[in-house]
């Protein structure tokens, strides 16, 4: 499932746009008694969204609309997940995007759970997927972070939606593919066999390739051979290999 092996769907509106859809999910992670990872509605807000903000921003694509869908009450769960929600799309300088909400009216529930979906516009010339080449340079932004290893939303070690933006504004970067469960090495497989390639790992990347990267703490880009990334420091960027 998903466009050329990403986590979204790409559907043409005509010859010279398209719509981008991605949505993510979130269970057990919350402040009920049955969730597994303890932390606030607010933070599974915040993040949940972040993981869909930035699968359809990777593409280019520019939000159109976003759905909340909680299986929680109202008060005080969905209501702190919305406040993450909305901060998150502050942090984008899109306050106002339109946004529909379900929440759970009927049933008392015992454990968090949260869907979000994004859908954005873009101009087919200008979509980035499939954009890189045999040869390129591929790197990860960010660290690989999953569960209580994450201390937040602010956490300096991961990726936020201003670095997606940096690196589509830099010429010479090609793929964007923000990193999430299925861990680096899947996806740089993925980004690989899509050019026919392979995906050739440097000899000491000194990360774990096959470990979670949790709500998308990370991501992967390629570029041309000769460039030079732009420095986004204090976040760590390291080279990991070449496709």
């Amino acid at each position: 499932m998903g466009y050329m092996g990403r986590d979204v769907e790409v559907v043409s509106l005509d010859s010279d746009r398209c719509l981008v859809a991605a949505c993510d999910s979130c269970g057990a992670v919350g402040s009920k008694e049955f969730d597994a990872v303890k932390v606030l509605p607010y933070t599974v807000g915040r993040f949940t969204a972040r993981v869909a903000l930035l699968e359809v921003l990777a593409t280019s694509a520019r939000p159109l609309l976003i759905t909340v869908a909680s299986a929680n009450e109202i008060h005080p769960t969905t209501e702190g997940v919305l406040q993450g929600v909305k901060d998150e799309l502050r942090e984008l300088d899109c306050p106002d995007l339109p946004m529909t909400i379900s929440s759970e009216k009927n049933m008392l529930t015992q454990q968090t759970g949260l869907g979000i979906s994004v859908v954005g516009i873009c101009n087919r010339a200008s979509l980035r997927i499939g954009a890189s080449r045999p040869g390129d340079g591929l790197y990860c932004l960010g660290l690989p972070k999953v569960g209580s290893e994450v201390s937040g939303p602010d956490d300096p070690e991961i990726i936020r939606a201003a670095y997606v933006l940096t690196l589509l504004a830099s010429p010479g970067v090609h793929d964007i593919v923000p990193v999430g469960s299925r861990g680096i090495r899947a996806e740089a497989d993925s980004l690989a066999a899509h050019l026919e390639r392979r995906f050739e790992p440097e000899s000491d990347v000194g990360l774990d390739l096959g470990k979670s990267a949790g709500p998308a703490t990370c991501l992967i880009f390629t570029c041309t051979p000769e460039l030079t990334p732009p420095d986004l420091s204090p976040l760590p960027c390291r080279k990991i290999g070449t496709i």
